[in-house]
């Protein structure tokens, strides 16, 4: 694959709390001249980078009960609304893995449920993080199920702030379990070219990188 079509995959990515004004402007600068799917930034950036990248065709993502997933539902909610008020187009929320542990999956279907249906009113798109470092194979696979059945756009494998990133494992599970119609972001720890073969074969389609230059450089023009 070309450096563009590769690009076009990835939601360059700043989410650093201590991070600068001009690392967001840096990066949506750099997201529209390579052509990136999205930047993916802190919630209080997503107004100043919906103005910086207003008819370029990259989207605008935010983050929603960032990093933890343990926020009240309505506080994930309200969340959304207020990112897409400012002009996220793309939510990327986490579910609860205390209660993913616990077990408790009517819980876990309506955290997830009610946040699908705020983000789908307002015509964008939900992204679902499991941090697959936290749970075992039969806890994500359920999730996968869960997020099929309330009709979540993709299945997401990471924070970048757990003890694991984005494994071909894990994308591979991810794939083995979800429903048509639901695609896979790869994210966290993601820094090289040959990552991105190795996940784009095992079934994600979307990748979430903060290194998205090292990784461009790795393609053909």
């Amino acid at each position: 694959m070309t450096r563009r079509q590769i690009a076009s995959m990835i939601d360059h990515t700043v989410l650093n709390p201590a991070s600068p004004g001009s690392a967001f402007r840096d990066c949506c600068r750099f997201a529209a001249e390579n052509g990136c799917a999205s930047v993916c930034v802190c919630p209080f950036a997503v107004a100043d980078c919906a103005n910086a990248l207003r008819g370029t065709g990259v989207a605008v993502c935010t983050v929603v009960g960032f990093p933890h997933g343990t926020a009240a539902t309505a506080a994930k909610v309200a969340e959304a609304r207020i990112a897409m008020a400012d002009g996220a187009t793309e939510i990327d929320m986490v579910v609860n893995p205390s209660k993913v542990v616990d077990g408790d999956w009517e819980y876990v279907e309506r955290d997830i449920s009610e946040v699908v249906r705020a983000v789908h009113a307002e015509g964008a798109v939900l992204k679902v993080i499991f941090e697959c470092c936290l749970l075992d194979d039969a806890q994500k696979a359920r999730l996968c199920g869960i997020c099929t059945a309330a009709g979540a756009d993709f299945v997401k494998t990471s924070t970048g702030y757990g003890k694991g990133g984005a494994t071909v494992a894990d994308v591979r599970l991810m794939a083995a379990n979800v429903g048509p119609g639901v695609k896979i972001k790869a994210a966290g720890g993601i820094h090289s070219a040959d990552e991105v073969r190795a996940l784009l074969a095992a079934g994600a389609t979307r990748f979430g990188c903060s290194r998205t230059a090292d990784i461009l450089s790795g393609f053909p023009e």
